[in-house]
């Protein structure tokens, strides 16, 4: 939408910028104060996309643009008047807590590069399958058995090993997009963190000779980060910000030249100096603490760090990890082996079977699509698609999947289960443990899908009493169908269905959990978002942004995340009334989902009043 123009075609059928008086907006509706009205052009003005009907009422030409978009354009058509009408702007924030938030950022970054890990997971399947001794027949591999394919099997393993090889090259190009950066210089700095001249990050803590370099004195580690994930994010928000700032500051006819130099050398240095080297020192202190965890409480450490193991894996710490395993299993006479890989197969079958649970669950076929190639992938052992896709997106997936890696992990450390080789960690562990044990790592894995698959049933029953999208009354009042509202607009549903309520209490509270997307600086606005994605806009009042806020007390702020029934706004109705204005108070669902039952008269707060249609909204959550 060119919001510019739009203002520009608005100003214009007006009148022109020398017939308007003033400008204002509300939550929903342009305000202006016009000389002349017979200077409008009504059907002009109703033909763009942009609005969505006009209104003439109280010597205000009001022209209805919507929630969210309405500031946008009176921004822009402000500008053109000279900004003597412009109301305050508010620095704009990222909203929700900062969990969701973060959830968020990583399901961006990492959605789009889920095919490319899916295709080289299920790859290492294949190698897996083809390479495993005594999977088929005693002592042999179908390589043994079958020695032209090794050309193909030996193609395979270094087809599924090139994603996460390179890593932080896909997770720089996306993470620096998502930062608003050059994705291409996002996917250099992958490049450097990866370079052939680097000491491997796999070949890190085993005991090889660590090269470095000398910069003024000070000591470098040339070591890279195949296969982490933290670093990275780290550096591409570096790179994503300085190349931000750089912009604004920089000359034009030298910015193309100067800011990406400027950009790859300083945030490459701060990665090998600073962020890299953080982040490694706080894997190996992890490590060595859910060593200790481990061998010192027995079944409980384990089932423990098996609860801990996949908000481990989303850090990418995890790959700290492979230096404790390698001595693990170096030692394997006097340790008896590794208790991580098993510990990541438990993870990961769990988080398999919570995704096949999803797939079970759903309708929607996107969402069916992503759980079985992602589900798949976990179960073979590769579970970033599985998270990051779906488990920690939809949230309740991802717990379940913690509960039942827990319970698995604490059976196979009450057993005394370990690994005698690196493999594939899931259904292909049964290669890396001793045949003697198979017994007991089956039934690992058995307890950690079971229990992970039927949790995912159970908290999603719970989720969706919580997130129910039905609208309750925001207070004690009379509930009507919006038609019956005095003020046009809302009542030919011009903004979309909904009801009034004749309040008969001053707190406006909640109508469903959920988050507040918008609070109009006035506060006689405010707008919802459900967790099942429904939205309303609750406008307490007619025509009360005239008051400046007066009578209204937010109890709430932008971002916050709410239940039903928590109190949102305090109005002084006598107030209102004292002022002129009507105290209706109107509940549109602002994003057009179905209602199917509207409950008219009177009720008590909480009580439902708008039964919506059962709508599927997993397409945005999965």
């Amino acid at each position: 939408m060119d919001y510019k123009q739009a203002a520009i075609d608005i100003l214009q059928n007006v009148g022109g910028k020398e017939n308007v008086v003033s400008l204002m907006h509300c939550a929903t509706r342009l305000r202006f104060q016009l000389k002349d009205d017979s200077k409008i052009n009504t059907r002009a003005l109703e033909d763009m996309d942009v609005v969505k009907g006009t209104f003439n009422a109280n010597n205000q030409f009001q022209i209805i643009i919507g929630s969210g978009t309405v500031n946008i354009v009176c921004d822009e058509i402000n500008a053109l008047l000279g900004n003597i009408t412009a109301q305050p702007k508010e620095e704009k924030k990222e909203k929700g807590h900062w969990l969701s938030r973060g959830v968020k950022l990583l399901s961006d970054i990492f959605v789009p590069i889920i095919p490319a890990i899916v295709a080289s997971g299920l790859l290492m399947g294949i190698y897996n399958v083809l390479s495993a001794q005594g999977l088929f027949v005693a002592g042999k591999s179908l390589i043994d058995l079958y020695p032209n394919i090794s050309g193909v099997a030996e193609m395979i393993n270094m087809f599924s090993s090139a994603a996460f090889t390179f890593l932080p090259v896909l997770i720089g190009f996306s993470a620096t997009k998502k930062f608003g950066g050059n994705p291409y210089l996002g996917a250099v700095i992958g490049m450097i963190m990866v370079h052939p001249d680097l000491l491997s990050a796999y070949s890190y803590g085993t005991g090889v000779d660590i090269p470095t370099w000398n910069v003024f004195g000070i000591t470098i580690e040339a070591v890279g980060y195949q296969g982490t994930v933290l670093p990275v994010l780290a550096a591409s928000f570096i790179l994503a910000n300085l190349e931000k700032r750089l912009h604004k500051v920089t000359p034009s006819w030298l910015d193309n030249l100067t800011t990406p130099l400027i950009s790859i050398l300083v945030t490459a240095f701060l990665t090998f100096l600073f962020v890299g080297p953080l982040m490694r020192s706080a894997g190996n202190l992890m490590a060595d603490g859910i060593s200790w965890l481990y061998h010192s409480l027995g079944w409980v450490g384990g089932g423990l760090f098996g609860l801990l193991y996949a908000p481990i894996v989303i850090t990418g710490l995890h790959h700290s990890f492979i230096a404790v395993e390698t001595q693990l299993l170096a030692a394997v006479a006097t340790t008896g082996g590794s208790f991580i890989f098993v510990t990541a197969s438990m993870s990961n079958v769990a988080q398999g079977a919570a995704v096949l649970a999803v797939l079970f669950q759903t309708k929607n076929p996107k969402t069916k699509s992503l759980c079985t190639a992602s589900g798949i992938s976990a179960l073979l052992g590769i579970t970033e698609p599985a998270m990051f896709g779906v488990t920690l997106k939809m949230r309740y997936p991802f717990i379940a999947a913690m509960i039942g890696s827990a319970v698995g992990s604490a059976w196979l450390a009450y057993k005394h289960v370990l690994a005698i080789a690196l493999g594939a960690a899931g259904l292909p562990g049964f290669i890396s443990v001793r045949p003697a044990d198979w017994g007991n790592f089956a039934i690992g894995i058995i307890l950690a899908m079971a229990v992970s698959f039927l949790m995912t049933f159970v908290l999603a029953k719970r989720q969706k009493q919580e997130d129910t999208a039905d609208i309750k009354a925001v207070c004690k009042g009379k509930v009507a169908p919006i038609s019956e509202c005095s003020d046009a607009m809302f009542a030919e549903k011009t903004m979309g269905d909904g009801v009034v309520v004749y309040p008969e209490e001053d707190t406006i509270c909640a109508p469903f959990a959920g988050t507040v997307k918008m609070l109009f600086p006035t506060k006689h606005a405010i707008g919802l978002e459900s967790n099942k994605g429904t939205e309303v806009l609750i406008h307490i009042g007619i025509d009360t942004v005239q008051l400046e806020g007066k009578p209204f007390t937010a109890m709430v702020k932008e971002g916050d995340t709410v239940k039903a029934g928590q109190p949102l706004i305090k109005a002084d109705f006598k107030a209102i009334e004292a002022a002129g204005k009507k105290t209706e108070t109107m509940i549109i669902i602002t994003n057009q989902k179905p209602v199917t039952e509207i409950k008219a008269g009177e009720h008590q707060k909480g009580e439902a009043i708008m039964i919506m249609a059962d709508t599927e909204d997993e397409q945005e959550q999965a």
